[in-house]
């Protein structure tokens, strides 16, 4: 694509991407960190009242929002990264643009597929967790000593896979039982907080705010040459601490907004 038609495409995507994300990550928190601990407090009238009106409007923004990121995102990436060899790989001399994208879309696809059985599978979930990051730091090596990606391409890459793993959870996860706790609400037959339609539900949206905040730094790290140089010996020790702090600061917000008071 010819300048200055490349500059205006990557920048309407670029803006619709982060008023997306604004719009899917906001209803993220809302959901975690705000509904959550007030669903606590309200007794089952109150919930039968209140949850059918709020929840559908609610997720319906959710849900949008999480399709808008991530379709924006995909398309950026591949005007940005997948249409010139200089901009995806080390060097230009190596690599096929297009063979990377079909092995990162299968591997996004197969991950994801991966990912949702072992967190079936596993009853200790913070080891299911475990073993999925051990997948990631895995999928993250194929792209940097098999694929030759440079230093940008595979922190925005690392962030795609966490961004795709949340979008799907959305959609194939969240939005299915969420429909059915409504339902079920609606119905005058609540499930129970123990329910597997309830749980697995939680689970992927606490997942999701876990991902969501090392995610913003890697969407955002285009600006920080001197941490995913290739002369940076430390560029993997920076990402690895940046997941966990991520994870971290996620883990203190989750304690504060169960201490949040209400009037």
């Amino acid at each position: 694509m010819q300048e200055p038609l490349n500059t205006i495409v990557s920048a309407l995507f670029r803006w619709l991407h982060v008023v997306a994300g604004i719009t899917w990550i906001g209803h993220l928190y809302f959901f975690n960190w705000v509904n959550g601990p007030l669903q606590t407090k309200l007794d089952g009238p109150t919930k039968k009242l209140v949850n059918p009106e709020l929840m559908p409007r609610a997720l319906f923004w959710f849900r949008w929002g999480a399709a808008w990121t991530w379709l924006s995102g995909f398309l950026l990436a591949g005007l940005v990264y997948y249409s010139e060899k200089k901009q995806l790989f080390e060097d230009n001399n190596i690599g096929n643009p297009w063979l990377w994208l079909a092995i990162v879309l299968v591997g996004l696809a197969v991950g994801f597929v991966l990912y949702n059985a072992i967190m079936k599978a596993v009853a200790n979930k913070v080891v299911g967790a475990a073993i999925c990051l051990v997948l990631y730091a895995a999928f993250y090596a194929l792209l940097d000593c098999v694929g030759h990606f440079n230093g940008r391409s595979l922190y925005i890459h690392a962030g795609m896979i966490f961004g795709t793993t949340m979008a799907l959870n959305v959609w194939m996860v969240i939005w299915p039982n969420q429909k059915k706790i409504i339902s079920a609400l609606k119905a005058g037959t609540p499930l129970a907080p123990d329910s597997p339609e309830v749980k697995i539900a939680g689970l992927r949206s606490r997942h999701n705010t876990y991902m969501s905040i090392p995610l913003v730094f890697m969407m955002v790290s285009n600006h920080f040459y001197p941490i995913f140089s290739a002369a940076s010996p430390l560029r993997e020790v920076y990402l690895a601490v940046i997941i966990a702090v991520g994870f971290a600061v996620t883990w203190l917000l989750y304690g504060k907004a169960a201490k949040v008071p209400g009037f």
